[in-house]
């Protein structure tokens, strides 16, 4: 699902993820070696360090908490995933300022220790990013040839007539009502309109591929009919909602 901060559909999260990751592993690094081979100039470098981590790491979390909130589908595991990577990354910052208090305040063993404990964490969170973005398709602008750019809109409610202008056989928008998400789309038969969440494990329907009248779910493969809402394949086992209470238009005229 496209990146709702992006650079010319470059994430920047993804962009910025490496440098505090560089630094912050980094200072870890000249730690060690400083305490090793007791050099105070090698301490020295992992403090300074240590800084420009947590401040790129902030940095980085800007983009980051954007796409948390206006692309990870709410009621997914993508959302449970999400906010344990938010979590530990921000656990990961906390103990690597602790441990440049710790350092500053002169207590020996206890920054190289937090320092550890921070390294852990980061690196299980740039796990649980990397399966965001391989395996969830977050800030992944994936549309297939024919399926049109990806198109969002929103509206006031989900009463009165749907949003079809721009769409073409085999393409979707996604469309906001509030806190509901719905997708309008257009068949080979006419429109459809029906929920965004697969009842799987709530993928985003509006960022699969959509191919006569049948849908697919970009995570794990379920298929659903447009407009019964039936299951075609699974591993998903019940049916979405189609809606009825936005105004389709006549199916176009065959030519």
């Amino acid at each position: 699902m496209k990146s709702a901060a992006s650079l010319h559909s470059h994430p920047l999260h993804a962009m910025l993820m490496p440098f505090p990751f560089a630094y912050l592993t980094g200072a870890f690094a000249f730690g060690v070696a400083g305490a090793l081979l007791r050099r105070r100039e090698l301490t020295m470098v992992s403090r300074h360090l240590i800084p420009a981590g947590i401040a790129t790491g902030l940095a980085a979390a800007i983009p980051g908490l954007i796409d948390y909130q206006q692309r990870v589908p709410p009621q997914s595991s993508a959302k449970e995933r999400a906010t344990k990577h938010a979590l530990i990354n921000s656990t990961a910052l906390s103990l690597f300022a602790a441990s440049w208090f710790a350092g500053r305040s002169g207590r020996r063993g206890m920054p190289l220790a937090l320092q550890a404990l921070g390294t852990a964490a980061i690196s299980v969170g740039g796990w649980l990013g990397g399966t965001l973005v391989y395996r969830n398709q977050i800030g992944v602008d994936h549309r297939y040839a024919g399926a049109g750019k990806w198109n969002e809109e929103q509206l006031d409610s989900l009463e009165g007539a749907a949003p079809v202008d721009g769409l073409g056989v085999d393409q979707m928008k996604l469309v906001h009502a509030g806190d509901q998400r719905v997708v309008v789309a257009r068949t080979e038969q006419g429109y459809a309109a029906f929920q965004d969440r697969c009842t799987h494990k709530g993928g985003p329907l509006s960022d699969g591929t959509l191919i006569c009248g049948t849908v697919q779910c970009p995570w794990h493969g379920s298929q659903f009919d447009v407009h019964s809402g039936e299951v075609k394949c699974g591993p998903a086992t019940e049916p979405i909602a189609v809606v009825r209470t936005l105004s389709l238009p006549p199916a176009p005229e065959s030519r």
